[in-house]
């Protein structure tokens, strides 16, 4: 199969028959072999309904549908477990990503040999105070902390390699994230293309400004999880060193200083305090790393969803 077009949606009814007809043109067009695979994240309106009635005309169509809402993160996850395609590529439901680029995603996997190609949405039509500035803060701060010189992470409409989806976990607001993801997974060949940005046509967006907030926590925790997964003691054990080391300079002091000076007030100075603080500190974060050592940082059941039913699949 040449393509697996991934699209989680939550609310979308109105806008999948036009988004459907549309990708159909496009894959006809191109005589691509294909399947669709949508993934309802606890619609509240007949979004799914209107997936089964899809199916019953187009068997490329496949769905999961959610028991509940989980987010972007675990319907792409979920949905990559599954995917067959040569190349996957995902894409958002509410008609602003366009299906008309499909065919340059794709030849710049399978011809140019890409891992990983991201949209780069160079014209928006999205709000400029809570949208577009504070998206051009988010993604010059994931270009610093993580080295890829991405202009848009967070554009929905990007295409993979099928090996990529299949190395990769993808959890909490981590579909941010992918490239870090691919990139930490050992696929550096990691590029992008200007795509149409197109303006709303039904419903409304599901953005809030919480998820930048809860984006660079997650940016936090995959740099960390990227570099010291394998080996948290030389997270822990350096910052342990350096508070052990503070400490025990200070006390050294402290007690040279009561040897030389009977008189020296040694229990009600702040220093004393402060060595006992970074002592234990330092015991604290050794213990950490040694425990880090031990525990293996994937829990069985993180990615372990309520799946009401599935269509296709």
């Amino acid at each position: 199969m040449d393509i697996s077009l991934v699209i989680p949606l939550l609310d979308e009814a109105e806008s999948l028959p036009e988004l459907t007809a549309w990708i159909e043109k496009v894959m006809s067009e191109n005589n691509f072999s294909y399947e669709v695979i949508f993934v309802d994240d606890g619609s509240s309106d007949n979004s799914w309904e209107v997936i089964e009635q899809l199916r019953t005309k187009n068997q490329n169509i496949k769905g999961i549908k959610f028991q509940r809402n989980y987010g972007k993160s675990a319907a792409l996850n979920e949905a990559f477990r599954v995917v067959s395609g040569n190349v996957v590529i995902t894409m958002d439901a509410d008609l602003q990503d366009s299906p008309d680029e499909i065919p340059s995603l794709y030849k710049k996997i399978m011809n140019e040999n890409f891992d990983l190609v991201s949209g780069w949405k160079k014209k928006r039509y999205d709000n400029t105070l809570t949208k577009n500035i504070p998206s051009k803060f988010f993604n010059a701060v994931t270009r610093k902390v993580s080295g890829i010189k991405l202009h848009d992470f967070n554009c929905g409409l990007k295409a993979y390699k099928n090996k990529v989806v299949k190395s990769i976990e993808v959890y909490g607001e981590m579909h941010r994230y992918i490239p870090v993801l691919a990139k930490w997974a050992g696929f550096k060949k990691i590029g992008e293309q200007v795509v149409e940005h197109r303006a709303r046509k039904y419903g409304k967006s599901k953005f809030g400004l919480r998820r930048f907030v809860n984006g660079f926590l997650d940016l936090l925790s995959i740099t960390f999880v990227g570099k010291f997964s394998k080996r948290p003691m030389h997270f822990f054990g350096l910052w342990g060193t350096f508070f052990f080391l503070i400490g025990l300079g200070i006390s050294i002091f402290l007690i040279v200083s009561k040897i030389m000076n009977s008189d020296f007030p040694l229990t009600n100075r702040p220093g004393f305090y402060l060595a006992l603080t970074s002592i234990i500190i330092g015991m604290q974060l050794f213990l950490a790393g040694f425990l880090g050592e031990l525990i293996s940082r994937n829990a069985a059941n993180r990615n372990s969803y309520l799946i009401e039913t599935k269509t296709g699949l």
